[in-house]
């Protein structure tokens, strides 16, 4: 895993924006909610704006002209929809806005994981990968990693390669019954530990301080979901 030429700190609130998801996902958010915190992540230049699906049509003219992109997610977020559905809601997302999308974020399975069926998880991501690359869209693939033992980590990471994934990422930020860990330093060296250089690594949840950004930024990690109310705390703005 590649690092970065220069320390975290050092860089300008641009560079650290270029490393965010800005995730607008909450269900309760209405649409005034969902322009307003869309507007704001494309001035501040995060690399997408994370948002579910029927809003594509409201969160595109805000990020039309920008450096910002929109990141639809997919099957979100249990993942425990069928291999057709997933691929049909990729496939519209990808025919209908491949001008504005960055990269597609999908979860997998992960009750699939965790019953040792790592080579169905491999097929259902995969049939996902393939309608998105036909339209050169990335996919980053969600493992919701609280929910996985070490062992279960690292056997998924290795289902992300095999279905030709362009990020391996840890968390939607909506698990329950669980404790939320999100990305921590720790799994995330494990997931970088299992892909090497062949994918790219996104760290989310309980991404909440500026610390723990830029320790996670100085590892080598390429993209990270942060939440609205976190944004301005990881870049340190006074607003």
């Amino acid at each position: 895993m590649k690092k970065p030429e220069k320390k975290a700190s050092e860089m300008s609130v641009r560079e650290l924006a270029s490393y965010i998801d800005y995730s607008v996902l909450k269900p309760e958010f209405t649409e005034d909610q969902i322009i307003e915190l869309t507007k704001d992540g494309a001035a501040l230049g995060c690399a997408t704006i994370c948002i579910n699906p029927a809003y594509m049509d409201l969160c595109k003219p805000y990020v039309e002209g920008t450096d910002t992109k929109l990141c639809p997610v997919c099957d979100f977020p249990f993942g425990a929809s069928s291999t057709e559905s997933k691929v049909a809601q990729a496939k519209i997302l990808v025919d209908k806005y491949a001008d504005v999308i960055g990269e597609l974020d999908v979860v997998a399975n992960f009750g699939l994981i965790r019953s040792g069926k790592y080579e169905a998880v491999t097929n259902d991501i995969k049939a996902v990968v393939d309608v998105c690359h036909e339209k050169n869209i990335p996919v980053k693939v969600i493992f919701e990693t609280d929910a996985l033992n070490e062992e279960q980590v690292r056997r998924a990471c290795h289902c992300g390669v095999d279905a030709g994934v362009d990020f391996v990422k840890t968390s939607t930020g909506f698990l329950t019954g669980f404790e939320a860990h999100g990305a921590t330093p720790e799994i995330i060296q494990i997931m970088m530990d299992e892909v090497g250089d062949k994918v790219k690594i996104k760290g989310s949840g309980c991404i909440r301080t500026r610390e723990h950004f830029l320790k996670l930024i100085d590892m080598g990690i390429d993209r990270m979901g942060v939440g609205y109310k976190s944004v301005p705390v990881v870049l340190d703005l006074k607003r």
